[in-house]
């Protein structure tokens, strides 16, 4: 790496610091901690939402998968942008207006203990495990990515990289909580779109154009071209099933609840879909002419950028397909541009990161802390218990990501499914069902996540081969209708959702 490229890359770094402390100075209790006290406007919840969406999957995950198997992998992308429009259309508004109605939740299971009146605090506790389960695999894919990119770049060992990556986002989470995380994510998500449009319109150029681009890929393997050639149904659902995931992201879902009013969700929409079907665009593109630079690029050239390049069938591969976004911004721009995009890659998985340890330390510090041991806790005493949590969270996923041979994709893919699965199929019934009750909710929640954790890591083959999230979130759904039909909702419940109706 050369030193302009390097000293780029520390001054983003020394930036995403500097608004951690900011963002320290304007928290003061646990609403500001953990949603920003409702303050956020259209432009940064729908980054921020997307930024902390996307993460390192975007630009490693899925330009890896597209230049190792070709558009094949699209799928993923088409399922993704379908489940976004529909969670910005159908529930952002019904979510803003019902969390401040039922007590001014601040937090998802905050939200299903007031919906549903649970004094028991046994959906709250229940929420709060779903989360903590789940969130350590998906922050420990964001350690994953952020190893990844400093090895590639600075060519140190794995171990040295995932801790350096880990600790620069620790602390300004740890420092400023919601609105550093929001702020960092509104800057990180212009960076993440510039990329993802410069890369690929670059790479285009650099190979002669549009149809000289194509006509590379084609030459080494058809197949990559084609999004239904050799996929199975199986695979296409499994694909598109991964819209269902947003539904249940109390990283994403969050961002609704914090918005300053429900007026904004449309520009916050709109917004927010356009960000993200460019950046999908991008990723695909990246991956796919990818193949073709690599496979007609100089190895000696490839070397004195620390990448790997093996052989195999006579096409030229990078060793490790995730790397093709790091690889290409180091090669096609100077060394401060190059600088600029690794700081864009370091911003996607810095802000999904963040985002997962603000929820998790969240649900340690009000769904456990406040609520069984607590009551009477200070906020101040709240927010250094929810910074606390974000350090052990951190380490744990840490150590979970210590194997380099892990996957981003697969690190996700698990998370993604646990989330949308169990709440997922709730939230939506909370939202516009009057009849779903709190031993429905349950029921649902725990059916979402045991079929998930069943579903990845004990059976396979024939129809088990189709995503956990399918299976997990129709049974869920199914679990909490024909529980919730066995009771009836209280009165007050149902006049709740009669005003988050008028409103």
């Amino acid at each position: 790496m050369s030193t302009a490229t390097l000293i780029t890359f520390i001054v983003y770094l020394i930036g995403m610091l500097g608004i951690g402390f900011a963002a320290y100075k304007l928290t003061s209790d646990l609403s500001d901690y953990v949603l920003g006290g409702r303050r956020l406007g259209p432009g940064v919840a729908a980054l921020s939402a997307g930024a902390s969406d996307m993460s390192g999957w975007l630009l490693l995950g899925l330009p890896g998968a597209i230049y190792a198997s070709g558009l094949a992998e699209a799928w993923i992308g088409v399922g993704l942008a379908i489940g976004a429009y529909l969670n910005w259309q159908f529930v952002a508004r019904r979510l803003r207006v019902m969390t401040e109605i039922v007590n001014d939740s601040i937090t998802i299971p905050d939200y299903l203990e007031n919906r549903f009146n649970d004094n028991s605090h046994i959906l709250r506790v229940i929420s709060a495990l779903v989360i903590l389960l789940f969130f350590t695999f998906y922050t420990s894919s964001g350690m994953v990515a952020g190893a990844k990119l400093f090895e590639a770049s600075f060519a140190i060992d794995y171990t040295t990289a995932l801790w350096v990556g880990a600790i620069v986002t620790i602390t300004y989470t740890f420092l400023g909580g919601f609105l550093a995380v929001s702020w960092t994510d509104f800057v990180q998500g212009i960076l993440m779109f510039l990329a993802l449009i410069a890369v690929p319109i670059v790479a285009v150029s650099e190979l002669g154009g549009w149809d000289a681009a194509t006509d590379a890929v084609a030459a080494i393997d058809p197949s990559h071209l084609n999004m239904v050639q050799g996929v199975g149904a199986l695979a296409i659902i499994s694909s598109l099933a991964w819209g269902l995931g947003y539904f249940g992201q109390p990283h994403i879902l969050v961002r609704f609840m914090a918005l300053r009013s429900p007026k904004d969700v449309p520009k916050a929409r709109f917004i927010g879909m356009g960000w993200m079907v460019l950046g999908l665009y991008g990723a695909i593109f990246t991956g796919l002419f990818g193949l073709a630079y690599i496979n007609t690029a100089d190895v000696a050239s490839l070397d004195t950028f620390n990448a790997e390049v093996m052989t195999e069938g006579g096409i030229q591969m990078l060793a490790d397909s995730e790397k093709i976004f790091i690889t290409f911004s180091q090669i096609l721009f100077h060394p401060v541009i190059a600088g600029i995009l690794l700081a864009a890659i370091l911003s996607a998985i810095m802000s999904t990161i963040d985002s997962q340890l603000l929820v998790s330390s969240s649900a340690l510090a009000e769904d456990f802390y406040k609520a069984l041991f607590r009551k009477n806790a200070t906020e101040k005493e709240l927010v250094w218990v929810g910074r606390i949590a974000v350090a052990g969270i951190a380490l744990i996923a840490v150590i979970l990501a210590y194997n380099p041979d892990s996957t981003v994709l697969g690190l996700v893919s698990y998370a993604w499914a646990g989330f949308g699965a169990a709440f997922g199929p709730v939230i939506i019934l909370s939202l516009f069902w009057k009849g779903l009750t709190r031993n429905g909710a349950l029921a649902g929640i725990i059916v979402g996540a045991v079929v998930v954790v069943v579903w990845a890591d004990l059976l396979s083959g024939g129809i088990f081969d189709l995503y956990e999230i399918v299976p997990g979130f129709i049974l869920s759904g199914l679990a909490a209708i024909l529980v919730s039909m066995s009771g009836t909702p209280p009165k007050e419940i149902v006049e709740q959702m009669d005003k988050a109706k008028e409103l």
